[in-house]
């Protein structure tokens, strides 16, 4: 017999596959698959195999006890998982990293933009007040990111001179995070003064983020029993991190006085104001640098080697010439290896990977092949590596090709790169999810690459570490 067609779509309606197994052990046996058995590319593509499916039923961790509920539809598709931004359908309500919801005392007691809803009027300021201070601002980036990027080189070459290493991930951790605060706050960090952070800004955010992922991120080096313990049988208390998340907030409340000013100014309370922009610059913009910078780097000197090195330094050293030898925004626009190269790493290791969202009613899903009943409720989950490496849409996928997106064919494309919680050819507004600032996330992304190639003609390093824990050293430069 044909399978049953629904009323909204061609393809067959057929029942979700896949199950939760037994309360409580079904989903702390998912969690081990997860994390220890499996891991995570295995643990979704066994599945995939077993049901004959791009979408299934599943526990995402952390599981119980630490989440009230692990159970999802899982979206590893180009055809299913754009429904998570879709607002009518789904709810964006406290599901920021998914099945649990860390204290708001990490955050001074409130629920960040990132957590709320689009249907939240809170959300609907706050999200605008972010695009009137990045808009004030925006002349700022690019130089402050110079500035910052030039202090690291010299930190760089002058390791390398004295046969140190030279690490590239833990200066990641003080440009990135300076040039935001430069840029938006008009004041060094590191600087002296009543709440200066001086070098421990950067790892000062990254430890108070820490236990707000770690219950989903996992492989932090701990013995596994330990890592169990520790980050997914009790919720982990902010108290912890208070210090770092105090110096943090006492700095934003001192220098952060113009962004501070035109919160005010809608109507939003100075207190509230300072936790988002807290959250905003050293959670959401200055996390997605820490992790994208290094893996770009990475990716280009694993997958491109010198070749696609010189080919870099040649573009951008060109570009430039027009600009008084400066980057530029007009300069990244004669770029388009570049511009192709980031886009790739976007695609091919997205730095958000994991996306959630509550069905608002019943509706019909579909994937290549069939269609899906969804009921209201329902938590829908999607893991964007896979998605981004769907073949149906990417050809060979599993390979990073710097020039994918070059060309018109190449910008075709575009519109299946999804990094940003949206479509890269749609924008972000107030109405939906999309990131306040991914103009700024790709732009300095490229900003980035180019700055890196006019100082240098190629590079090689060391790698220590596996996984999301690994470390990146430069281990030669070769200055242009």
């Amino acid at each position: 017999m044909a399978a049953p067609k629904s009323e909204t779509s061609t393809r067959p309606l057929i029942p979700i596959p896949g199950d939760y197994g037994l309360p409580f052990s079904g989903a702390v046996k998912d969690r081990l698959d997860y994390f220890w058995f499996q891991g995570e590319d295995k643990f979704y593509k066994s599945r995939m195999d077993k049901y004959k499916s791009t979408v299934f039923r599943v526990n995402m961790p952390p599981g119980p006890p630490i989440a009230d509920d692990s159970r999802v539809i899982c979206l590893v598709d180009q055809k299913s998982f754009p429904v998570l931004f879709d607002v009518s359908k789904v709810e964006k309500k406290d599901v920021f990293v998914g099945t649990y919801v860390p204290s708001t005392k990490f955050n001074s007691g409130f629920r960040v933009c990132a957590y709320l809803d689009p249907s939240e009027e809170k959300h609907t300021k706050l999200k605008q007040w972010c695009f009137n201070f990045l808009a004030r601002n925006g002349k700022n980036f690019i130089p402050e990111f110079h500035a910052c990027f030039e202090q690291s080189c010299v930190e760089w070459e002058t390791d390398l001179a004295n046969g140190k290493k030279a690490s590239l991930s833990a200066e990641v951790q003080q440009f990135a995070f300076n040039f935001l605060l430069r840029a938006i706050c008009h004041q060094d960090p590191a600087a002296p003064g009543p709440a200066s952070l001086g070098k421990h800004g950067g790892p000062d955010a990254s430890t108070w983020a820490l236990p707000q992922l770690a219950p989903i991120v996992g492989n932090t080096g701990l013995p596994h029993a330990v890592e169990e313990a520790a980050f997914r049988t009790v919720p982990i208390p902010s108290l912890l991190v208070q210090n770092k998340y105090d110096a943090l907030f006492n700095w934003f409340k001192t220098y952060g006085k113009e962004p501070l000013d035109m919160a005010e100014e809608l109507g939003i309370d100075r207190n509230e104001a300072t936790a988002n922009l807290l959250f905003f610059l050293c959670f959401n913009a200055y996390g997605g640098f820490n992790i994208f910078f290094p893996e770009i780097t990475g990716f280009i000197h694993q997958f491109g080697g010198p070749e696609l090195m010189h080919e870099l330094h040649d573009e951008v050293t060109k570009a430039v010439a027009a600009t008084g030898g400066v980057v530029t925004l007009g300069a990244l626009q004669n770029m388009p290896l570049l511009r192709s190269v980031v886009y790739e790493g976007f695609r091919f290791k997205p730095p958000v990977p994991y996306q959630y969202g509550k069905a608002k009613c019943d509706f019909i899903l579909e994937n290549h092949e069939n269609s899906f009943q969804v009921k209201k409720g329902e938590m829908l989950y999607g893991f964007q590596p896979l998605v981004m490496h769907d073949p149906k849409v990417f050809e060979r996928p599993g390979e990073f090709l710097p020039r994918r997106f070059m060309g018109p064919e190449g910008e075709k494309l575009l519109p299946h790169v999804f990094w940003s919680n949206g479509p890269e050819t749609e924008k972000t507004t107030v109405q939906n999810k999309q990131c306040a600032g991914k103009q700024l996330v790709v732009t300095m992304s490229q900003v980035f690459v180019a700055e890196l190639f006019l100082r240098y003609k190629d590079f090689t390093l060391d790698i220590e570490g596996t996984g999301k824990g690994s470390k990146l050293f430069f281990h030669t430069l070769t200055k242009a």
